[in-house]
Protein backbone atom coordinates (compact mmCIF):
# COMPACT_ATOMS: atom_id res chain seq x y z
CA UNK A 1 0.00 0.00 0.00
CA UNK A 2 1.20 3.35 -0.79
CA UNK A 3 2.18 5.38 2.15
CA UNK A 4 1.56 9.20 1.29
CA UNK A 5 -1.92 7.80 0.09
CA UNK A 6 -2.54 6.51 4.04
CA UNK A 7 -1.09 9.68 5.39
CA UNK A 8 -3.24 12.01 3.46
CA UNK A 9 -6.13 10.07 4.57
CA UNK A 10 -5.37 10.21 7.68
CA UNK A 11 -4.71 14.20 7.39
CA UNK A 12 -8.33 14.48 5.47
CA UNK A 13 -9.67 12.09 8.59
CA UNK A 14 -8.25 14.79 11.92
CA UNK A 15 -9.32 17.45 9.84
CA UNK A 16 -13.22 16.48 9.86
CA UNK A 17 -12.78 15.57 13.06
CA UNK A 18 -11.34 19.18 13.64
CA UNK A 19 -14.31 20.96 11.92
CA UNK A 20 -16.99 18.52 13.79
CA UNK A 21 -15.58 20.01 16.62
CA UNK A 22 -15.05 23.53 16.00
CA UNK A 23 -18.80 23.92 14.91
CA UNK A 24 -19.77 22.46 18.34
CA UNK A 25 -17.91 25.24 20.67
CA UNK A 26 -19.88 27.83 18.16
CA UNK A 27 -22.73 26.12 17.89
CA UNK A 28 -25.51 25.54 19.30
CA UNK A 29 -25.34 28.92 21.46
CA UNK A 30 -26.12 28.88 25.19
CA UNK A 31 -27.23 31.60 27.09
CA UNK A 32 -27.54 30.99 31.11
CA UNK A 33 -29.96 33.97 31.55
CA UNK A 34 -31.87 36.14 29.74
CA UNK A 35 -29.81 39.08 29.37
CA UNK A 36 -31.80 41.64 31.82
CA UNK A 37 -32.42 39.04 34.34
CA UNK A 38 -30.44 37.90 37.99
CA UNK A 39 -30.34 34.48 39.52
CA UNK A 40 -30.88 33.83 43.20
CA UNK A 41 -29.64 30.46 44.35
CA UNK A 42 -30.88 28.84 47.49
CA UNK A 43 -28.07 26.21 48.54
CA UNK A 44 -28.32 25.19 52.25
CA UNK A 45 -26.68 21.21 53.62
CA UNK A 46 -27.41 21.68 57.14
CA UNK A 47 -28.13 19.04 59.77
CA UNK A 48 -31.40 19.70 62.15
CA UNK A 49 -31.01 19.45 65.94
CA UNK A 50 -31.41 15.66 67.28
CA UNK A 51 -35.39 14.90 67.62
CA UNK A 52 -35.50 13.51 71.07
CA UNK A 53 -33.52 13.82 74.25
CA UNK A 54 -30.61 11.85 75.73
CA UNK A 55 -32.64 9.01 78.80
CA UNK A 56 -29.66 7.95 81.15
CA UNK A 57 -30.21 4.11 81.57
CA UNK A 58 -31.30 2.21 84.48
CA UNK A 59 -28.37 -0.44 86.20
CA UNK A 60 -31.68 -3.24 84.86
CA UNK A 61 -31.54 -2.11 81.15
CA UNK A 62 -27.27 -1.82 81.39
CA UNK A 63 -28.26 -5.93 82.05
CA UNK A 64 -30.41 -6.55 79.42
CA UNK A 65 -27.70 -4.82 76.57
CA UNK A 66 -24.67 -6.97 75.77
CA UNK A 67 -21.23 -5.92 76.84
CA UNK A 68 -20.39 -3.86 74.14
CA UNK A 69 -23.55 -2.03 73.92
CA UNK A 70 -23.58 -0.83 77.54
CA UNK A 71 -23.10 2.78 77.16
CA UNK A 72 -24.79 4.67 80.61
CA UNK A 73 -26.71 7.16 78.41
CA UNK A 74 -28.72 6.34 75.00
CA UNK A 75 -29.16 9.12 73.17
CA UNK A 76 -31.41 9.57 69.91
CA UNK A 77 -29.76 9.78 66.51
CA UNK A 78 -32.86 10.88 63.91
CA UNK A 79 -32.89 14.79 63.31
CA UNK A 80 -35.16 16.83 62.91
CA UNK A 81 -36.19 18.13 58.85
CA UNK A 82 -34.81 21.47 57.67
CA UNK A 83 -37.88 24.01 57.00
CA UNK A 84 -36.65 26.72 54.21
CA UNK A 85 -38.81 29.40 53.06
CA UNK A 86 -37.72 32.47 50.77
CA UNK A 87 -39.71 35.81 49.87
CA UNK A 88 -39.34 38.58 47.23
CA UNK A 89 -39.91 41.67 46.87
CA UNK A 90 -42.98 40.19 49.45
CA UNK A 91 -43.99 37.17 48.17
CA UNK A 92 -43.15 33.73 49.00
CA UNK A 93 -40.83 32.46 46.21
CA UNK A 94 -39.60 29.21 47.56
CA UNK A 95 -40.35 26.89 50.29
CA UNK A 96 -38.94 23.43 51.17
CA UNK A 97 -39.21 20.98 53.92
CA UNK A 98 -35.87 18.89 53.50
CA UNK A 99 -35.58 15.33 55.39
CA UNK A 100 -32.45 14.26 56.77
CA UNK A 101 -30.32 12.13 54.55
CA UNK A 102 -28.92 9.05 56.07
CA UNK A 103 -30.66 5.32 57.06
CA UNK A 104 -31.06 6.96 60.77
CA UNK A 105 -31.86 10.28 59.54
CA UNK A 106 -29.64 11.42 60.67
CA UNK A 107 -27.32 12.79 57.96
CA UNK A 108 -27.71 16.78 56.66
CA UNK A 109 -30.79 17.74 54.95
CA UNK A 110 -29.88 19.67 51.52
CA UNK A 111 -32.06 22.19 50.09
CA UNK A 112 -31.48 23.50 46.48
CA UNK A 113 -33.26 25.82 44.55
CA UNK A 114 -32.91 28.34 41.60
CA UNK A 115 -35.06 31.47 41.52
CA UNK A 116 -34.51 33.54 38.34
CA UNK A 117 -35.43 37.31 38.68
CA UNK A 118 -35.18 40.65 36.69
CA UNK A 119 -32.32 42.47 37.59
CA UNK A 120 -32.61 45.32 40.12
CA UNK A 121 -33.35 46.13 43.54
CA UNK A 122 -35.38 43.13 45.72
CA UNK A 123 -36.50 42.43 48.80
CA UNK A 124 -34.85 39.53 50.23
CA UNK A 125 -36.11 37.55 53.14
CA UNK A 126 -35.10 33.97 54.41
CA UNK A 127 -36.18 31.85 57.07
CA UNK A 128 -35.01 29.17 58.30
CA UNK A 129 -35.86 25.97 60.78
CA UNK A 130 -33.90 23.47 62.17
CA UNK A 131 -35.80 21.93 65.15
CA UNK A 132 -39.07 20.33 65.18
CA UNK A 133 -39.72 21.22 68.48
CA UNK A 134 -39.91 24.73 68.69
CA UNK A 135 -42.18 27.06 67.41
CA UNK A 136 -41.89 29.65 64.40
CA UNK A 137 -38.38 30.11 62.56
CA UNK A 138 -34.81 29.53 63.96
CA UNK A 139 -33.15 31.64 61.50
CA UNK A 140 -34.02 34.81 59.99
CA UNK A 141 -32.58 37.58 56.98
CA UNK A 142 -34.31 40.34 55.46
CA UNK A 143 -31.96 42.64 52.81
CA UNK A 144 -32.57 44.44 50.58
CA UNK A 145 -30.11 43.64 47.61
CA UNK A 146 -28.71 44.99 44.23
CA UNK A 147 -28.70 42.65 41.03
CA UNK A 148 -26.94 43.34 38.02
CA UNK A 149 -27.78 41.67 34.76
CA UNK A 150 -26.23 37.97 35.13
CA UNK A 151 -25.30 38.54 38.92
CA UNK A 152 -25.79 35.38 40.90
CA UNK A 153 -26.87 36.28 45.01
CA UNK A 154 -25.79 32.77 47.19
CA UNK A 155 -28.19 32.11 49.94
CA UNK A 156 -26.39 29.76 52.33
CA UNK A 157 -26.03 28.82 55.80
CA UNK A 158 -22.97 29.64 58.01
CA UNK A 159 -23.31 26.48 60.96
CA UNK A 160 -20.25 28.04 62.75
CA UNK A 161 -21.78 31.17 63.60
CA UNK A 162 -25.35 30.08 63.19
CA UNK A 163 -26.57 32.54 60.70
CA UNK A 164 -28.06 32.34 57.25
CA UNK A 165 -25.67 34.34 54.74
CA UNK A 166 -26.00 35.90 51.47
CA UNK A 167 -22.59 35.85 48.64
Amino acid sequence: MNKPLVWMGQAVLYAALAAVILVFTRWPSYQNLPADSALIKLSISHQGKVLGDCVELTPEELAKLPPNMRAPVSCPRERSPLTVEIDVDGELAYRQVAQPSGLSSDGAAVVYHRIEVPAGAHAIEVRMKDDARSEGFDYTRSETVTLAPAEILVVDFDAAERRIILL
